[in-house]
């Protein structure tokens, strides 16, 4: 019953898919052995269990999402880069829902393969990157970082959820978010580290 050419990275992809239809969290070793067409046993051939399957998810998740990222900021700078990153990052979350859900969520991840894997160090500087367009330096870009990770995902989860009941749309309360952002990112704050007030 066993299919030929059955590798890790088809098992991935199979989970992944199983993922971004049924939710991460209820995708099971049995099911993505029914969708390839094999005995359960056989994945084990090719994924430790299924928290290993959960990492390699996360991995290919976070490498798509960064190529997509990469794509749609190149040659761009300031605002432009903004929208374009944020954009990608929300169409990414839409249309793959469980695998974004995997890139957000703390799993354990086999040390070697996290080390092979481009993605997660690519998001970093692309980040980074791009915040430096704004001329800011550490502790702020660390800072930066955390506000536009925070910001990005909880529009995302909760637009997943059906959370803005509003009749103003999703899309326009997204657009002004991002001039907001953008704003903050030219008038960053002076840090306040060290002042005893």
């Amino acid at each position: 019953m066993a299919r030929a050419g059955l590798t890790a990275q088809r098992v991935t992809i199979a989970g992944a898919e199983l993922a971004d239809e049924v939710g991460l969290d209820r995708v099971t070793m049995s099911q993505v052995a029914r969708r390839l067409g094999v005995k359960d046993a056989s994945l084990y051939s090719h994924v430790r269990n299924l928290t290993d399957l959960r990492g390699r998810i996360a991995l290919l998740a976070a490498d798509e999402k960064t190529i997509r990222i990469a794509e749609a900021t190149a040659g761009r700078a300031g605002k432009d880069a903004l929208v374009a990153f944020a954009n990608a990052w929300r169409d990414y979350a839409h249309e793959h829902p469980g695998r974004y859900t995997a890139t957000q969520t703390p799993i354990q991840i086999d040390p070697e393969l996290a080390a092979q894997a481009p993605g997660p160090r690519r998001a970093i500087e692309l980040t980074y990157g791009m915040l430096r367009g704004y001329g800011l330096a550490e502790p702020d870009l660390t800072d930066a970082v955390r506000l536009l990770r925070s910001t990005f995902h909880g529009f995302v989860a909760l637009e997943a959820v059906g959370g803005f009941a509003h009749e103003r749309t999703p899309q326009q309360s997204w657009d002004r978010a991002l001039d907001a952002l953008h704003n903050l990112l030219e008038h960053w704050p002076p840090s306040r580290e060290g002042d005893p007030s």
